[in-house]
């Protein structure tokens, strides 16, 4: 970063927040300069969102604090206002209207006009050289719904340049991106910063923050905790800042060889669908965790799906504590106590807009029948608390949707409904994609424990570090086939050596 002017372009001075009796923020202080990428770090609930809101007008913060621009103080009362001082917010869910162009979406609600018409000649002239900006090569005539996600994510920024935008705020921008769009966007905001402009990122990828942010900001519960320099960045630092206590307290678990030990819960013959898995066999021991690691597109959430019964498998056979299951659907896996969690919970694992009851019960409402088909809902509710309160779901209550729970307690409440089912063994695909770090360490605790509960619990993950500190042992696939495996200790070098298909290492 260059030298910083001595006027911050932004300075946010004791805000606070208050909903009801809930204090959302608590005195917080933000200062931003020019051509600087600050990033925003918290676990969920700590009141990024909040704050964010308050600087584009959205929420109006709690008397005596105040937002200087330039060292002016100013009144941000509603979005409009924000917008006029440069202020732009990309959230996570992009907000454009698919069925317009590219200048249409850029202009949208800010239009020039001819003779009282929109002048569709103009948007796109005045497009043009925004998009070149950014290094955007697609048309501006071009409707958004034939983009990427990538793509439309590049519409918004330039959106936000339309309106000479000086603070850009973007909120978990990668969550849906591909490697090659993620850095492309790096690319832009690399373009923007030089430009001098200010951005302002939310991310809970820790490799993002190091690679992107000049100063990381860190909140807790709605207060500030500090800033740090990039030259002061370290992974320990910033979990003790997000949750209060080490990152060497993330993994408690103690790692031996089960192999011999115990013998297979779960036993994977040969299975293969032809196309994306090829022959893969591998067994998981009661109260072992096995780690499947390997480069996006190496066929581990495919490998999972032909085990749980969601595609059909050509190849090979499935068993659970030596007898050979027949498996055409996911009902069948989890009738025979095999279960699932899915990577993506919101599109294929949760009813969102049904209560966190429902969805823990839905999985075992049969149980509740009574004599003449009626449930037993005093016992659903019982079922739900109790799951609430071992799996620590923040929640005010069970009959709250649970849409509206953090992506942490989502995942939480997902696993909740599988565990409620018994099952033998269970397959977590990405089991903390999404979730804070906070809920990070929740989940690795929640999956110690089933396994020293006997469980044989397999995890996919593509966040190394994720498996090397939660696996007794690790497969590692490539091109649709287990390309090795790797045992206590586990060499992070060797994992990625099979990954990438230049290892002559020994698993």
């Amino acid at each position: 970063m260059t030298q910083q002017a001595a006027t911050p372009l932004l300075e946010m001075r004791d805000i606070s927040k208050t909903f009801g009796a809930s204090k959302a923020l608590s005195h917080v202080s933000l200062t931003v300069h020019a051509g600087e990428v600050h990033a925003l770090m918290g676990e969920n609930g700590a009141g990024k969102s909040t704050l964010m809101k308050i600087l584009s007008g959205a929420y109006t913060a709690d008397p005596g604090g105040s937002v200087l621009i330039d060292g002016e103080p100013v009144t941000l009362g509603d979005p409009l206002k924000a917008k006029a001082y440069g202020i732009a917010v990309i959230y996570q869910e992009l907000s454009l209207a698919p069925n317009l162009t590219v200048a249409q979406n850029m202009f949208l609600g800010n239009e020039p006009s001819r003779f009282g018409l929109a002048d569709r000649a103009e948007m796109r002239r005045r497009a043009e050289p925004i998009l070149k900006q950014l290094g955007i090569s697609f048309d501006s005539a071009r409707r958004v719904a034939e983009l990427s996600l990538g793509e439309r994510q590049m519409v918004e920024i330039a959106r936000a340049l339309t309106t000479n935008a000086r603070i850009i705020v973007m909120d978990e921008p990668t969550t849906s991106l591909t490697t090659r769009e993620t850095d492309r966007l790096f690319d832009v905001i690399a373009r923007l910063k030089a430009d001098g402009i200010a951005i302002i990122y939310i991310s809970h990828r820790m490799e993002e923050i190091y690679q992107l942010s000049d100063r990381v900001s860190v909140l807790r519960d709605g207060a500030y905790v500090g800033t740090l320099d990039r030259d002061g960045l370290s992974a320990s630092k910033l979990v003790s800042m997000m949750v209060g206590r080490d990152l060497s307290s993330f993994y408690k678990k103690e790692h031996r060889q089960v192999e011999g030990e115990r013998a297979a819960v779960l036993s994977v013959n040969n299975i293969g669908d032809g196309k994306r898995v090829h022959d893969c066999s591998f067994d998981v021991r009661a109260g072992e965790v096995l780690g499947i690691a390997g480069l996006v597109g190496s066929g581990r959430t495919e490998l999972a799906r032909l085990v749980y019964g969601a595609d059909r498998r050509t190849t090979g056979s499935v068993s659970l504590n030596g007898r050979t299951l027949t498996i055409a659907s996911p009902s069948d896996a989890l009738d025979a106590g095999i279960a699932y969690l899915t990577e993506d919970r919101k599109a294929l694992g949760l009813f969102l807009d049904m209560s966190i009851s429902d969805n823990i019960n839905i999985g075992v409402i049969a149980e509740d029948a009574k004599v003449g088909g009626a449930l037993n809902f005093a016992k659903a509710r019982e079922r739900a608390s109790g799951a609430v309160k071992a799996l620590a779901i923040r929640t005010a209550g069970t009959q709250i949707n649970v849409g509206a729970l953090s992506g942490g307690n989502q995942q939480k409440a997902l696993l909740a409904r599988l565990l409620e089912t018994r099952p033998k063994a269970i397959i977590l695909d990405e089991p903390t994609r999404g979730v804070d770090v906070g809920a990070k360490s929740e989940i690795y605790r929640i999956i110690d424990d089933l396994a020293q509960n006997g469980i044989a619990i397999i995890v996919i993950s593509s966040d190394l570090p994720e498996i090397l500190g939660i696996a007794d042992r690790v497969l590692v696939m490539r091109e649709g086939h287990i390309a090795g495996e790797v045992t206590q200790p586990i060499d992070q070098e060797a994992v990625m050596a099979l990954a990438t298909g230049t290892a002559g290492a020994a698993a």
